[in-house]
């Protein structure tokens, strides 16, 4: 049965490409003849297919785990699955056109992990947050209409991939599998797991980069397997690397062969569609994300930027307001997109680069609007090349510092996260990210600054965290990255820059709209009083209906003193770092490669010139303490 089907399928499916006007009726006898013979494959041990070549050592380009695959034999057609991961759009994706590439037939899959919690559960870690999986859905219902406008469909599984993929490898007979080259631990250690089931069943594994400007080991090869903290220098190893491998965007998938008999069979069946928010245990009254997921959103919001020349020309991060609520706002908001693989970044960079040909004169990075696609490539390949990134312990590159881990702690890690400081500034912030899922840059560094070295002298672990849930934007490897700069435990190191907690948001927003709009119980004190409302006297609380310590919470911390005895622990703890990797510090100034006293001195002027080119973004000292 299984011969008699194998050999009758290839020849049907063959006969389906060449035409494709075959009635209705034929189409419904022929499922169910598969139908019944899918049935019976049950009765027989699974096998590899009889065309399948030897196997053979995974290039370890297309994975970093040394393993085997299954090869299919080149030009032959054959049913294939593409999983989706982080590439959800049809534009510049290398590995969905590689995927199409000979294929008979094509199954589009998402999986939404639903398992019980554990190391790979998705939805029921509490991980993800309403917003974050509310753009989510968007954009995979977005992908599915893409899809469907190609005679396609998503397939939209729930529960453990490692379970859910090779359940369909046989139903639906597939024996190639394509996905996106992912870098993070967790999708590495995921993949390289799926690669082996798939070897016992026969399919063939293909992967492709597509996520990132450059491939992430390369560049690890091209600096030797080494992190690379200071930004300028990334800089110029990326510029190196394009050069040699130059950007070459994927044509737009324009054609998707239909599904197999047997998958369309099990769609009708179970319907395998996008859910609600509901369905997944979500209350969607929780949701206040303003911005649509989605690829033809992305696109849109890519474009609308890009035809304004001059404002690409003279973008600068810091110049941008972190006090703006609302539909429009002085940044792209274009990192969903990008994270979510929404909108392809190598598109984004090639775009804008034609418009900088446009402009002529444009800002340069650290602070332009490419050098927000830099530092996207910069903690990428940093958290490839660093173990243990996300974490202090055990990471060769984070300042080992002992932040706070006691009851009070934790209960000032909780007063931050739910806006209950008492400093209207940090509160409106963390509740525009609560509500919104959304958080200007520079609201982050002043939230975050807050929690760690500033103020409440809790880690930056906890903090990631409540960023990785709340954040519609939630990066693994930035978020990482930017919580370890934000806490001068790596990349930046001068933790006598503090945030106040009152003064950065009144010099954007002197009136207090913004706290206004997140924190109501504020609404009508005064502006005089508003980032300080227990300075107001008691008159003008009552006035305003907000009596600090009974409608709105007196500040956690004294910000005047406890700034100074944290930069005191931070002192000590760069003490400790120094005495322990010797009388240099390697990491606030490169070691000079042999050479003579001369070209130490060079090299070490080098160095503290690219620290102050990088830090030219960091806000003025007069808004800090």
């Amino acid at each position: 049965a299984l011969q008699h089907r194998n050999s009758t399928t290839s020849l049907l499916f063959q006969q389906r490409a060449r035409s494709r006007s075959s009635t209705a009726l034929f189409l419904l006898l022929l499922a169910c003849v598969l139908h019944t013979a899918a049935a019976l494959s049950f009765l027989a041990p699974p096998r590899l297919s009889s065309t399948s070549l030897p196997l053979s050592t995974l290039s370890a380009s297309a994975m970093p785990t040394a393993v085997t695959k299954v090869a299919v034999p080149k030009g032959e057609m054959v049913n294939t699955m593409y999983w989706f991961r982080k590439a959800l759009r049809l534009h510049d994706n290398p590995s969905l056109v590689r995927a199409v590439q000979n294929a008979s037939t094509m199954h589009p899959v998402f999986c939404i992990d639903t398992s019980e919690p554990g190391s790979s559960s998705f939805v029921r870690t509490g991980k993800v947050g309403v917003n974050r999986m509310k753009f989510l859905l968007e954009t995979l219902e977005d992908l599915n209409s893409n899809l469907k406008s190609l005679d396609s469909r998503l397939i939209v599984l729930q529960g453990n991939p490692l379970e859910e993929l090779p359940r369909a490898f046989k139903a639906w007979n597939i024996k190639r599998l394509a996905l996106e080259v992912d870098t993070e631990p967790w999708t590495i250690k995921q993949e390289a797991e799926i690669r082996k089931i798939a070897e016992a069943c026969g399919v063939e594994v293909v992967s492709e980069v597509g996520h990132t400007l450059a491939d992430p080991k390369v560049l690890g090869q091209q600096a030797g397997g080494k992190s690379i903290t200071t930004f300028a220098t990334f800089c110029s190893l990326l510029d190196d690397t394009l050069r040699k491998h130059p950007l070459n965007l994927a044509p737009d998938v324009t054609q998707i062969p239909e599904l197999s008999p047997e998958a369309m069979l099990e769609v009708r069946e179970k319907e395998y569609k996008v859910p609600t928010l509901a369905e997944l245990g979500y209350d969607p009254s929780e949701a206040g994300n303003p911005f649509p997921g989605g690829e033809t959103e992305g696109l849109k919001r890519l474009r609308k930027y890009m035809a304004r020349t001059k404002w690409c020309a003279e973008f600068e991060k810091p110049k941008t307001v972190p006090t703006e609520f609302g539909a429009e706002r002085s940044t792209t908001i274009l990192s969903p997109y990008l994270t979510n693989g929404c909108v392809s970044a190598r598109v984004f960079y090639k775009e804008l680069k034609e418009t900088y040909k446009k402009a002529g004169k444009h800002t340069l990075p650290p602070v332009s609007l490419e050098a927000q696609l830099l530092w996207r490539e910069f903690y990428y390949f940093n958290s490839y090349s660093t173990p243990n990134f996300d974490r202090m312990e055990g990471n060769p590159i984070c300042r080992q510092i002992p932040w706070g881990e006691t009851p009070a702690h934790q209960q000032r890690l909780e007063a931050w996260r739910d806006g209950r400081t008492g400093y209207p500034w940090i509160d409106a912030c963390m509740v525009q990210l609560k509500q919104e899922g959304h958080l200007h840059h520079l609201a982050r560094h002043a939230v975050a600054c807050f929690l760690t070295r500033g103020d409440l002298w809790v880690s930056w672990e906890k903090g990631m965290e409540v960023f990785e849930e709340r954040l519609v934007d939630a990066d693994w490897a930035l978020n990482a990255g930017n919580w370890m700069w934000l806490s001068c435990s790596c990349f930046f190191y001068q933790y006598f820059r503090c945030y106040s907690p009152v003064a950065f948001g009144k010099k954007y927003d002197p009136e207090g709209k913004f706290i206004k709009k997140y924190l109501p119980v504020l609404k009508d004190m005064p502006s005089k009083w508003i980032f300080e409302p227990w300075k107001a006297p008691l008159a003008i609380q009552q006035k305003a209906k907000c009596v600090v310590g009974e409608h709105y919470p007196a500040p956690i911390v004294t910000h005047e003193t406890e700034h100074k005895e944290n930069m005191g622990r931070m002192n000590e703890a760069y003490a400790a770092h120094k005495a322990a990797a010797g009388a240099k510090d390697d990491d606030d100034k490169p070691s000079p490669k042999a050479g003579g006293k001369r070209k130490k001195e060079g090299e070490e002027r080098g160095a503290e010139k690219k620290k102050k080119k990088e830090e030219a973004a960091a806000p003025d000292i007069r808004t800090m303490l």
